[in-house]
């Protein structure tokens, strides 16, 4: 499935699927963007933008998600709160850019992974997941889903303080088990860290 024409918003950050983030929009382009998929209750495409050496240079990551605005208000100074939640993974196939900046892409959207109940192994991350859930009151009760491995592993990437391109590693995974085994090691030594 493809879709066409979806706006680009670069951010340096990682949106994965159900989790929410806030953004503040100030330039005309994004204003424009925010205002028009608003009207037509449509999604704009967030990826990972690369860090590079050379100013004016500019490049992303090609796997990004989808988002859909589920909140917003306006400050006196015109600026732009939004709350938005991911969707679906997608591919760009191609980027180019309108007149204001904006970028457009193709994209390709990503079939959904196959979700099931993490083996037992991981019981004890699932646990502790739970707690952090608690502490942090992130997601409420009707969102939260300990069954399905791929949530799981998303909300770990999402809240642990990985390296940004560890998390964009985790997003371009589609097996929630991989993402899982990848995640346990980075874990432990974020736990190790933070006992010494």
């Amino acid at each position: 499935m493809s879709e066409q024409n979806t706006p680009i918003f670069p951010l340096r950050t990682v949106l994965f699927p159900a989790s929410r983030i806030p953004l503040r929009i100030f330039e005309p382009r994004y204003l424009d963007m925010v205002s028009s998929c608003l009207r037509s209750n449509t999604e704009f495409g967030v990826v990972l933008s690369k860090e590079v050496i050379q100013p004016g240079m500019y490049e992303t990551y090609n796997i990004g998600t989808l988002a859909s605005i589920i909140d917003w208000s306006q400050d006196k100074d015109g600026l732009l709160n939004i709350t938005v939640i991911g969707s679906n993974k997608f591919e760009l196939i191609s980027l180019s850019k309108k007149e204001d900046g904006l970028n457009i892409a193709d994209i390709n959207i990503l079939e959904q992974e196959k979700d099931f109940k993490a083996p037992p192994h991981f019981d004890n991350m699932i646990r502790l997941l739970e707690a952090i859930l608690e502490d942090i009151d992130l997601f409420d009760d009707l969102d939260k889903q300990f069954e399905s491995a791929s949530w799981v592993s998303f909300r770990f990437a999402e809240i642990l303080p990985l390296k940004i391109e560890d998390k964009q590693k985790c997003l371009e995974l589609n097996d929630p088990l991989l993402r899982l085994n990848y995640l346990e090691p980075l874990l432990k030594l974020i736990r190790e860290n933070s006992q010494q």
